[in-house]
């Protein structure tokens, strides 16, 4: 198939790239190479577009004779604060609507869309007393005293964390999370609206090489590993038994081919969480990375980020039914390999290097 591949030239875009091309697809390759990501050469053996998914001409014309369009451009992370909010709506909404409006107006009817486990917000938990209940806020008074389990809303005792499914109750926490669960509505009504198909894969904590670093847009196992190259201990908030799915690149790239290449169902988007199905905790993340790395051990130092979650791990039930799809990349295995991998450098980090003489001493 003709595949056409926003964001190709990113960290999982481009690990998407290559296993689809290696599965004998034919990929169109557009990537705006925003310096959040990037900072040198791209890191892709594919022709590259270099272009913004918001250009409704370039889209149009790199959308003819495409069979599926593979949808990953975006700005993803935690960011700075909410001054980013405009970018990250401008870029992950308004580029999401061009993109179907072109795929309308080309005949285009297939999508995959990248999308994320943090739509969910908090994860699924029960209570002993209470059964399954959605979770009380965590106070800051909770946090400061070290209490950071999130409370059952009826007896105020700790709940404990479940697998949580695509039917889970949406709850966005951030910026970020927020523009991904629009771009799912806005997948969802072009479907109803023109009889397509839409996959969104739910990512849950992606890891591997190519991950951006030096950058407040990266995610928690590049800040660790960062920080370990660096000679410094990675710093843990809360008490480090956050609870998370850890999923190699490799296996959501597969995950994506699988999507490409299953069943279309027509005129509904169809949601499933993309995940290795064990859960692990933030601490042991470090913990591991630590020593592989050979870098000196964590350091818990409590609170945390606003607006972060305690507990989200899936349940990979769906992938397996729907997409014959299983993660084959274990824990031990792709951590030894993530710290070692090279990461890709942003374009701050290429100032912060020239403005001190040297790329020794950003090390």
């Amino acid at each position: 198939m003709r595949i056409l591949l926003t964001g190709a030239a990113g960290f999982i875009g481009s690990a998407i790239a290559d296993t689809l091309t290696d599965h004998g697809h034919e990929v169109v390759a557009l990537d705006a190479l925003l310096p959040q990501a990037h900072g040198g050469p791209p890191q892709t053996r594919h022709p590259l577009v270099r272009g913004d998914v918001r250009d409704a001409d370039l889209v149009r014309d790199l959308l003819r004779g495409v069979d599926v369009v593979c949808h990953q451009a975006a700005m993803v992370g935690h960011g700075v604060d909410p001054t980013d909010m405009p970018d990250y709506a401008a870029h992950n909404d308004l580029g999401t609507a061009v993109l179907l409006a072109a795929m309308h107006e080309t005949g285009v009817r297939r999508l995959v869309l990248a999308s994320s486990m943090v739509v969910y917000g908090e994860g699924r938990y029960r209570c002993a007393e209470h059964g399954l209940v959605r979770p009380g806020e965590r106070r800051a008074a909770d946090v400061e005293a070290g209490r950071f389990e999130p409370p059952c809303p009826w007896c105020h005792r700790p709940l404990e964390p479940e697998l949580v499914p695509e039917d889970a109750p949406l709850d966005p926490r951030s910026t970020y999370a927020a523009t991904k669960l629009a771009q799912e509505h806005l997948a969802a009504a072009w479907a109803r609206q023109t009889g397509g198909s839409v996959r969104a894969l739910r990512y849950h904590n992606v890891y591997g090489p190519r991950m951006p670093s030096g950058t407040p847009y990266a995610g928690v196992a590049s800040l660790f590993r960062s920080a370990l190259h660096r000679g410094e201990a990675p710093r843990v908030l809360e008490d480090g038994e956050q609870r998370r799915d850890f999923v190699h690149v490799r296996d959501v790239a597969a995950a994506n081919l699988a999507a490409v290449e299953a069943q279309p169902l027509r005129g509904v988007l169809d949601a499933v969480n993309i995940c290795s199905g064990q859960p692990r905790t933030i601490g042991e993340l470090a913990e591991a990375l630590a020593q592989a790395c050979g870098g000196p051990r964590p350091r818990v130092v409590g609170g945390t980020r606003p607006n972060d979650v305690r507990h989200v791990v899936a349940d990979p039930a769906k992938a397996r039914r729907v997409l014959g799809f299983r993660a084959r990349t274990g824990f031990a295995d792709g951590v030894r390999e993530f710290a070692e991998a090279p990461l890709r450098e942003t374009v701050g980090q290429e100032l912060r290097r020239s403005r001190s003489g040297s790329a020794g001493s950003q090390r």
